[in-house]
């Protein structure tokens, strides 16, 4: 089974709900971010996929590493993806573009609402929330 290597952003609204994507052609909602191109560090890939996807600009200093994760990939069957995550802010208001059909606001945890890709809820969205936490930054 091939591995499909990515990087994915949290991003969170006022509300602590995140943001995620849904691809043309997809049902579930995964996080922005994707594949790294040749040269790039995991924080370029991000300010590249997310103004490509979203419109908008990372704020690269307020990027916190959540993790590595794998699970099996949603779009492709019978390959894997392994997304490191980082939880963002940016600046500029998010909107559809490129492969991106949709975009939703959801709580950060269940129920969120849409379908969401394994990836994301089973541990993106759960390490994101546990380094709030952690941190101090959410009451729950």
């Amino acid at each position: 089974m091939s591995l499909i290597q990515i990087v994915t952003a949290i991003l969170l609204d006022a509300e602590q709900r995140v943001l995620v994507v849904r691809k043309h052609g997809s049902d579930t909602f995964i996080q922005p971010g994707g594949k790294r191109e040749p040269g790039e560090t995991s924080l370029q890939t991000l300010q590249r996929e997310l103004f490509e996807e979203l419109g908008v600009q990372l704020d690269v200093d307020s990027a916190q590493p959540v993790g590595v994760f794998e699970e099996d990939a949603v779009n492709e069957p019978g390959r894997r993806v392994q997304g490191e995550a980082f939880l963002v802010r940016v600046s500029g208001q998010p909107q559809v573009k490129a492969e991106i059909a949709e975009l939703a606001w959801v709580p950060l945890q269940p129920p969120h609402g849409v379908t969401l890709a394994p990836l994301s809820a089973r541990h993106q969205l759960p390490a994101a929330h546990a380094w709030l936490v952690k941190a101090g930054h959410t009451g729950t």
